[in-house]
């Protein structure tokens, strides 16, 4: 860009905008971006864009992604973002359309949300059987051996996925959790050419759970939506039964965030 052009850019955006154009860039992409292209995006000098990266990750709203270069959501925009969701209106119909499915199944269904660590439930309603798993809202669980954090990964760019795997131990919770990473990124393979995710016991003994996605309107996954059971009652094939169940509810959802 010529800089007389790149000048006449830099003057139309108001200081105290640009900011927030950086952090909206940032989230929009739904991918670490890289000083350079936040740069080409917004039209501002690298030093520019250079100093609102230091701020914005000083201040706990931007952070740099594993490769150091790039940056992603910080804990403070991920928290905007939950505090947006669960904004009384669509927590009013979230909650509605949870406990449609949920008495639909039988099961307790969760909605889960990515977050650096692990995926983080946002809303759950209860199955009226006595025998339940408890996991209250707010729980931060795996990616690797749950069946809404292997739908979440299912998700990634190869290179993204690459990053996350390289990033962690893939511990083992049961004799069941996937502990390589050759076998979990076929899993994930799977997951993507099925369309739901499960967990066999991998999280808890005990514990068997099928997840769907919930996609934004630019198709991203945004949440998941998921049921898990006592495998005493449900064994994973068993749960298959309400996938129609689980993708009409997370179209729902999906419609409910668009609006």
């Amino acid at each position: 860009m010529p800089d007389d052009l790149q000048k006449l850019q830099e003057t139309q955006i108001p200081t105290n905008l640009r900011l927030l154009l950086v952090v909206e860039e940032i989230a929009k992409a739904g991918t670490p971006l890289k000083p350079m292209q936040l740069s080409a995006a917004l039209g501002l000098p690298k030093p520019t864009i250079h100093r609102l990266l230091q701020t914005a990750e000083a201040e706990g709203f931007l952070q740099r992604d594993l490769d150091g270069r790039s940056y992603g959501p910080g804990p403070r925009l991920r928290q905007i973002a939950v505090h947006t969701m669960s904004s009384e209106r669509l927590r009013t119909g979230r909650l509605a359309i949870l406990k449609a499915v949920a008495e639909d199944i039988g099961e307790t269904c969760n909605l889960a949300t990515p977050d650096r660590e692990g995926m983080t439930y946002l809303d759950r309603v209860e199955t009226k059987w006595p025998l339940r798993i408890q996991l209250p809202i707010g729980t931060q669980v795996p990616f690797h051996c749950t069946a809404s954090g292997k739908m979440y990964l299912s998700t990634l760019r190869d290179s993204t996925l690459e990053a996350v795997l390289n990033s962690r131990n893939l511990e083992g919770l049961t004799e069941k959790t996937i502990i390589t990473s050759d076998a979990l990124r076929a899993e994930l393979a799977e997951t993507r050419k099925r369309g739901y995710s499960q967990d066999d016991e991998e999280f808890m003994l005990g514990m068997t759970a099928i997840a769907v996605p919930v996609i934004d309107s630019s198709g991203r996954l945004m949440a998941t939506l998921s049921v898990h059971a006592p495998g005493q009652r449900h064994a994973v094939a068993d749960l298959t039964q309400f996938l129609p169940n689980l993708k009409v509810a997370a179209k729902k959802l999906s419609d409910l965030h668009s609006t």
